[in-house]
């Protein structure tokens, strides 16, 4: 027990330590001046993954079509504005894309950047509802590992982002994933029209390859960084390597799950990239060589 206060107490003051070198222009910026209200939603949303089926296991499930037509495509608009931000504003600051320094000033370009990723964070809360959506249309199963490790992990490890490193480097990853959203989002908006416009959505394997891609550049931008000794903080980069390196191994697990053994079925069942947010196709059952449609959901 004396093991585990100390620990606490260390802990504690760690932290009173780390606030000392924060961004000061972010301290009083909505959510940001403790963590708190991140893990608080966190938690939330960890205990809803347990009484939302609950919930919903004696219930019909809620078709919720134009609710995600509305949200996919809000996330769109949300996701293209963030790129477009980072994109103008670090063109604007003379930013590297090689090698990138955080500039703690009040300068507008820097000011304009750090808003940017501060509306990137806010949308990994925002994305909360995908799992939302999933269980209200009973669609458990697309609520994997990969789905509730991705979005309950970005939210928290951007809200630290923000606090100590809302400029230099922090602007590519966040540039390449909003844009990535921006398809992503728009492919789910599209889905979300049922099966008159889902035949002509053949691409959605190549999303999934798209981010597995954008980790790979991810690691070797992170890793150039470190090698030519950039002066941005080294402990972020190496978290950053860490943490793409079990996105590839998740992914790279998804896309042979779901492309590769058995490459012959529809997967009807499974999310675009196992993080989607409900607009897959209605399952079916196979019953005497007939594919029947399950039941009926509520309407929005």
């Amino acid at each position: 027990m004396e093991t585990v206060i100390h620990f606490m107490n260390d802990s504690a003051e760690f932290y009173k330590w780390s606030l000392t070198i924060a961004d000061k222009r972010v301290e009083k910026w909505p959510m940001m001046s403790s963590p708190l209200p991140t893990l608080g939603i966190s938690v939330l949303y960890l205990l809803f993954l347990w009484v939302g089926p609950l919930y919903m296991q004696n219930r019909e499930p809620f078709q919720l079509r134009k609710t995600l037509i509305v949200y996919n495509f809000s996330m769109v608009l949300l996701n293209f504005y963030i790129c477009k931000e980072l994109l103008l504003g670090s063109r604007a600051a003379g930013y590297s894309y090689l090698c990138q320094p955080v500039n703690y000033s009040n300068d507008v370009n820097e000011v304009r950047i750090a808003s940017a990723l501060w509306w990137y964070y806010i949308s990994k809360g925002v994305e909360f509802l995908d799992t939302v959506f999933f269980i209200m249309r009973k669609k458990f199963n697309q609520v994997s590992f990969l789905h509730v490790y991705h979005h309950c992990t970005m939210f928290i490890l951007w809200w630290i982002g923000i606090k100590w490193v809302p400029g230099g480097q922090s602007f590519f990853g966040a540039t390449i994933n909003s844009g990535i959203h921006v398809l992503m989002y728009g492919y789910y908006g599209l889905a979300a029209f049922g099966p008159k416009i889902q035949k002509y959505l053949w691409w959605k394997k190549y999303l999934t390859i798209i981010q597995m891609i954008q980790f790979h550049v991810t690691i070797g931008h992170a890793a150039h960084s470190l090698y030519t000794g950039c002066p941005f903080p080294a402990w972020m980069q190496w978290a950053l390597i860490g943490y793409a390196v079990t996105f590839i191994i998740l992914f790279a697990n998804f896309y042979y799950q779901t492309y590769r053994r058995q490459p012959r079925l529809k997967s009807a069942k499974t999310a675009v990239n196992g993080v989607s947010n409900g607009t897959s196709k209605t399952p079916e059952v196979t019953e005497n060589g007939k594919k029947q449609k399950k039941g009926k959901g509520k309407h929005d």
